[in-house]
């Protein structure tokens, strides 16, 4: 079994009874169910699984639930003997976006308490966008992702020793040996073929075969390809040709999307004209959106600019499957007329999104583009970040530029690469681009959290 790290999340909402219902927001193929049934079958005596997508494609038994007691009578038909009482009883509701009704009822499930529940889905985020009543005081929505670089590692036998100590040089800022940072950057570049989709990391065990791991890539790109056709007749061929798009547009040097490439025979059509399509590929967890920043200030929510748009996909295999099909030299051995900018860029789209970082990119025509923007809470300012994929790593005008910009205040970046060396110079970090899988937005210092009382002053 892949280790997860969210399969701890589950397991303390679940144990802690929360006093709300957990809903698993996801990406189809990047292991929701598995980590779900996982999990619940350990905590809890009773189980019971309803693929409610099966169910909608199939007998339709919960197709006219209204109620809560139409509901109670459904489940109790085809899993009676495994319902007994809240605390000894898991419910997981899986796909749940096939019926928004339910989605609705999970207030009133929750509040009558009869049974623990769980809920997932591929495409929530666009079902709840669409739900007139959404029990927001009764469901907890978190955001689950393929495997990141870490969770990599350890499912190919990186121990967490291993993992432990680079952890610990990454916060001191010191580099690894040389022999562990050519093993780091050879499972990097793996990473970056295998990507984190559960079953193609599977598949790669098993066989070490990239023609075995590209079959089930590509057969997850069409799966996602198809997702958008259950969308209305109007949105859906948009929908799969900007997410088509995706790859060529990062290849371009300004790599937002361009409104009038999507319909050249409507090029009046406005970037607010596609929101839905946007939205759609978003909340249904297919592709990464990175929003322009031109004044760096924080919070960087408050200046973004949603008429400027980056999309990534979500795994960074399907981008190389798609890009150099089973050709791992492009990827493996620094081929000279190979950019991997485009990859490495991608890459870090992903672990920053799945460790809690809202995207933004830097974009001002004078002074050029920065790959990224993050918010840095502990200084209260904008990090800028870097990403280089070749051996001109310390050349970055832009960064320069945006350094140098009296107005924004900021003087400090990183740039990540394939050097093993960590070191400062004139504001910047150099750091090696596997140290990504440590920036992490989700790690708190519980120290900081704590509110000195003030005593009242004396009149």
């Amino acid at each position: 079994m892949l280790y997860r790290k969210y399969a701890k999340r589950i397991e303390e909402f679940l144990s802690t009874q929360q006093g709300k219902i957990l809903l698993v927001n996801g990406a189809r193929q990047i292991g929701k169910s598995y980590i779900i049934r996982h999990v619940g079958k350990h905590l809890f005596k009773n189980y019971v699984e309803i693929n409610l997508k099966a169910d909608k494609e199939g007998d339709k038994i919960f197709e006219n639930v209204r109620s809560t007691n139409d509901f109670y009578l459904q489940i109790s038909a085809i899993a009676g003997k495994h319902l007994d009482k809240k605390e000894n009883t898991l419910v997981f509701l899986d796909e749940i976006q096939s019926y928004p009704s339910l989605l609705t009822m999970l207030k009133f499930l929750n509040e009558e308490g009869r049974y623990t529940y769980i809920a997932s889905g591929s495409q929530l985020g666009v079902a709840l966008s669409q739900t007139p009543s959404v029990p927001l005081g009764s469901i907890a929505i978190e955001e689950m992702y393929p495997l990141d670089f870490e969770e990599f590692l350890l499912a190919m036998n990186c121990g967490n020793d291993v993992i432990d100590v680079m952890k610990m040089k990454f916060r001191e800022g010191e580099s690894l040996s040389e022999s562990l940072h050519d093993y780091m950057l050879r499972q990097f570049k793996i990473y970056l073929l295998i990507g984190g989709l559960p079953e193609v990391i599977n598949k790669f065990i098993e066989t070490r075969n990239i023609v075995e791991v590209r079959k089930i890539q590509k057969d997850i790109h069409n799966l996602y390809r198809i997702d958008a056709s259950q969308y209305d007749e109007q949105h859906k061929l948009v929908i799969r040709r900007i997410y088509d798009m995706i790859p060529s547009n990062l290849e371009n040097k300004k790599k937002r999307v361009v409104v009038n490439k999507i319909e050249e025979t409507k090029s009046h059509k406005q970037f607010t004209d596609y929101a839905d399509e946007f939205e759609y590929l978003v909340n249904s967890g297919i592709a990464l959106s990175v929003n322009a920043i031109s004044n760096p200030h924080f919070p960087l929510a408050e200046s973004e600019q949603k008429n400027l748009l980056k999309l990534y996909l979500n795994d960074v295999g399907l981008l190389t499957s798609l890009l150099y099909d089973n050709n791992i030299n492009a990827v493996l051995n620094d081929e000279r007329s190979v950019n991997l900018g485009t990859v490495y860029e991608s890459v870090v789209a992903q672990e920053l999104h799945a460790h809690g970082y809202t995207l933004h990119y830097y974009d001002n025509k004078k002074k050029g583009e920065v790959d990224f923007l993050i918010d840095d809470f502990d200084n209260l300012m904008a990090l800028p970040l870097e990403i280089k994929s070749g051996k001109d790593y310390k050349i970055h005008s832009a960064l320069d530029n945006f350094l140098s910009t009296p107005l924004y205040n900021i003087h400090r970046a990183v740039v990540l690469s394939n050097e093993r060396e960590v070191y400062n110079e004139n504001g910047i970090t150099y750091m090696p681009i596997y140290y990504i899988m440590f920036f992490n937005q989700n790690i708190i210092d519980t120290d900081n959290l704590i509110i000195p009382v003030l005593d009242p002053p004396i009149l």
